[in-house]
């Protein structure tokens, strides 16, 4: 937002607060100003307004023109200009001998093809104004003042250039400032004053005596769509350039004036943060306008002559049921304002701000009234600037103003008050007030505050939608008190020992065992795609942003799998054949209120593909594989002293994951995570070799199990015994159900169990494996005697024996 102080000055008295002593006061209370810029900083010399007295061809070029150029009642100077739009007569703008422009520009008597020139004309762009706010008819030219321009004159006084002007970088929390006066409102605060505003008054000249509005229609599909929505009419308006002093305030603002009618539009869209379209009412289909979303594939051709296809839920403005305006955004071409328009409808409205936000962003189509309808307007003041703006171009226009209107009713938001406990004036920003001190910060803001007891309720004014909650109040009073003033206070708080938690102790150590695989740690982001999420998702509704900064990070993730993934195609596409990564972090899961904050869990996930070892003179070349991953894991529970309460169980309908080689992770009864072979097809997609594995835990779930104390046990004195068994089993019975079952009957001796043998060949049956055990056993407090391990052995056997299909060879 762009404020001219001037503009200002005319709504406060400002004279005791220099522009850059404003800029730092409004700074400090919550509106960061991003800089102060004042055109005539950049201007010296004598710049002046001139007039063309005689104008001829240059004789030794052929578009250049030697101009008699008069700058005082008896001064009259040579000045060569290749401007197409100079002509004799003209009021110009004159840069004499001895001036500066900016850019450090210096002007001083020259030979342009060897004819001489004591000056230059000048554009806007040559004043320092930027190309985008320039009147179309000067871009490639030089600037044409009226004719009421005193010869003689200084530019920096005539054109007010002499202006700094603030720019007020808007939070989306406080858009009422997006105004001249939502702006003086803050100022007024700031500096204890209450605005001041000129209000144009229905001029008996200016009112016409026809009440054609009545004809006009007016109805919403859903009122939803529009909260309020007026329409006025002006007649007989004639089209043409808008006063220079308009033109120079909205220049000041950073809009390019176009004509007096759609200048008065956006006039008033600065002075009262209203968005405001002109209809050229007899170019319109009909008189009955409507209010609805887009038919499917819709099309519209919009002012900047761009014909757009429309999606269901974007809003438009019909006529007769035909599409003339893209609410909110920008009007349709065939019903724009024209050098021929006599009769304008003028529309004044509050549009649903989400659904103007979703179609600029998907048309990439942003303008000042979007930015104001997604942020919001004051519903108080849509009435007010409509008929100013209506008042203004009969004004400028010379066009008879109706006084009735058509609206459809309006749904007004209710008036909000907001109590609180004046305690809480000291208990939350730390300063102690009285009631007048209260009363007085109030005051300045404009707001009704009482007070009945312990507790007071202020009035919000509808200019100041933001404010909903006793936080908010809260945040007005520091900022006026002054947030430089509140003292400085530490908190209090019962001393804590100087240590980790359990938690931190846990993601230490997870790191250090995953580096101590081989594995490197990497950092991703927790957004990712809409088609990312649902990798690996538990959930099916998702937790996305509102306003995320672009399609590819608009959804938090549910596993750590797709961030990797694209970590993995990155290095995978710089031609890094050893894979090795884990990353410890969060994944979030949707609450059943859309207000609650999601659930947030931390997780450890790995995922290694390609080269474990490289070919050497001497050494194989390795790949990873399942069992590598698998071990990984196995090391990581060892390390933290959970392996024995961990077991795995296969899992064949995860669509991202193989279904033959992947298992689920259980921690006792909790299922807990999973590791596994990527699909296939899903590493594919990614550009991943197929052998590519992943492995995800629930760290969380780890934090809160009872893990066992680290022990340190004597080197046994007594030798440890070991027995074969061998098996001849189902392929589909599975090594930890027979892990399970030995362990359970070898009795507490048991030291060891290991699978040292797997054959499946022509020798034994189709469907059948032969699986061959090592059971290590060992008493720490004596020899073992032969009868204790066959004891034990007998067990082992009779407990196999309860499995069916099962042999023991």
């Amino acid at each position: 937002m762009f404020v001219s102080y001037q503009w200002l000055s005319e709504m406060l008295d400002l004279a005791a607060y220099p522009a850059e002593e404003l800029a730092e006061q409004i700074s400090r209370t919550g509106i960061e100003i991003e800089g102060v810029k004042n055109y005539a900083d950049h201007l010296q010399g004598p710049i002046v307004v001139g007039q063309v007295i005689q104008q001829e061809p240059h004789p030794n070029s052929d578009h250049l023109q030697i101009t008699q150029v008069k700058v005082g009642e008896e001064d009259v100077r040579q000045i060569i200009c290749g401007a197409p739009n100079v002509h004799q007569g003209a009021k110009v703008i004159a840069a004499l001998e001895g001036s500066v422009l900016p850019g450090d520009f210096k002007i001083k008597t020259s030979k342009l093809r060897g004819e001489e020139s004591r000056g230059m004309l000048c554009s806007y762009q040559e004043l320092g104004f930027p190309e985008n706010v320039i009147p179309k008819e000067f871009v490639d030219g030089i600037v044409l003042l009226p004719e009421e321009a005193t010869v003689g004159a200084s530019i920096i006084d005539y054109l007010q250039l002499d202006d700094p002007i603030l720019e007020l970088s808007i939070t989306p929390n406080r858009a009422d400032a997006l105004s001249m006066r939502g702006t003086a409102y803050e100022v007024g605060a700031i500096v204890n004053q209450t605005p001041h505003f000129d209000i144009l008054d229905f001029d008996p000249g200016h009112q016409s005596e026809t009440n054609a509005i009545q004809e006009v229609t007016v109805k919403s599909a859903n009122r939803d769509l529009s909260a309020i929505y007026q329409l006025r009419l002006i007649h007989d308006v004639v089209i043409q350039p808008s006063p220079l002093n308009i033109q120079l305030r909205l220049m000041k603002a950073n809009v390019r004036p176009i004509n007096n009618i759609v200048d008065a539009t956006n006039y008033m869209l600065i002075l009262y943060g209203q968005p405001l379209h002109a209809f050229d009412f007899d170019r319109l289909p009909g008189k009955n306008i409507g209010i609805r979303k887009a038919k499917e594939e819709e099309v519209l051709t919009t002012l900047d002559e761009t014909q757009r296809t429309l999606d269901p839920e974007d809003i438009v403005i019909t006529a007769a049921d035909q599409a003339v305006a893209l609410a909110g955004l920008m009007g349709g071409y065939d019903s724009h304002v024209t050098a021929d328009t006599r009769n304008v409808l003028l529309e004044a409205a509050d549009f649903d701000g989400q659904a103007i936000r979703k179609t600029s962003r998907r048309l990439g189509l942003r303008s000042e009234s979007s930015a104001r309808f997604e942020k919001g307007i004051n519903q108080a003041t849509v009435a007010s600037a409509g008929e100013q703006a209506a008042l203004m171009m009969a004004q400028l226009a010379g066009g008879q103003v109706e006084e009735q209107f058509v609206e459809i009713e309006p749904q007004l938001n209710p008036p909000v008050e907001v109590t609180l406990d004046q305690a809480d004036i000291l208990n939350k920003i730390g300063i102690q007030l009285n009631q007048r001190e209260i009363q007085e910060i109030f005051d300045r803001l404009g707001f009704d505050l009482a007070f009945h007891g312990d507790q007071m309720t202020v009035k919000i004014p509808p200019r100041r939608w933001d404010i909903r909650i006793p936080a908010d109040i809260l945040e007005e009073i520091a900022r006026i008190y002054g947030y430089d003033r509140i003292p400085d206070t530490l908190p209090k708080a019962p001393s804590q020992p100087a240590k980790l938690s359990s938690r931190q102790r846990l993601i230490r150590s997870s790191r250090a065992i995953c580096e101590e695989m081989g594995l490197h740690e990497v950092v991703s982001y927790v957004l990712v795609s809409q088609a990312m999420a649902e990798l690996n998702a538990s959930q099916t509704r998702q937790v996305e942003l509102m306003l995320p900064m672009s399609e590819d990070r608009k959804v938090l993730r549910q596993s750590m799998l797709p961030s990797l993934l694209e970590i993995a195609r990155y290095n995978r596409a710089r031609h890094q054949e050893r894979l090795a990564f884990y990353e410890i972090g969060k994944v979030f899961f949707a609450q059943e209120s859309i207000h609650q904050q999601p659930e947030e869990e931390e997780r450890l996930a790995m995922l290694v593909s390609g080269q474990q070892v490289g070919k050497q003179w001497d050494t194989p070349e390795k790949a990873y594989d399942f069992y590598t991953i698998k071990g990984m894991v196995e090391g990581f529970f060892a390390s933290i002293r959970l392996a024995d309460q961990v077991t795995y169980q296969a899992r064949q309908d995860l669509t991202c994951m193989h279904p033959g080689r992947t298992a689920e992770i259980y921690l006792q009864d909790q299922c807990i995570g999973l590791v596994g072979q990527i699909h296939p097809n899903l590493a594919k997609d990614y550009d991943l070799l197929a052998e590519t594995y992943f492995a995800e835990v629930d760290l969380d779930a780890i934090d809160r199990a009872v893990r066992a104390d680290l022990l340190q046990s004597p080197i046994p004195k007594y030798p440890a015994t070991s027995r074969d068994i061998a098996l001849l089993v189902n392929r589909d019975l599975t090594h930890q159900e027979l892990m399970t079952t030995i362990r359970s009957a070898a009795g507490a001796d048991l030291i060891d169990l290991e699978l040292f043998d797997r054959y499946v060949g022509d020798s034994i049956a189709e469907g059948k494996q032969s699986l061959a055990y090592r059971l290590t056993f060992q008493n720490p407090t004596k020899t073992l005697e032969e009868e204790e391990v066959k004891q034990a052995m007998d067990q082992v056997y009779e407990a196999l024996n309860q499995i069916d299909q099962l042999e023991i060879r």
